[in-house]
């Protein structure tokens, strides 16, 4: 049998933390951010967790995290 690939897109975007869960950036702080308020933009900093809708779907593309 041979071993499963994983999704290399995948394993750019997501983490899985020592707990488990799912550690993913906030979107939407690419390009475009003149119009966007400072409070906005700060509050798009650093990372959240995936929602538990899409933990299944995410796990299964990263096979050996």
């Amino acid at each position: 049998m041979p071993k499963m690939k994983t999704k290399k897109a995948a394993a750019k975007r997501f983490k899985v933390r020592g707990s488990g869960s799912l550690k993913r950036s906030q979107a939407f702080k690419r390009h475009i951010l003149t119009k966007r308020t400072t409070k906005n933009k700060r509050q798009l900093r650093g990372s959240t967790s995936v929602h538990s809708s899409d933990q299944a779907s995410v796990r299964a593309m990263l096979p050996y995290s």
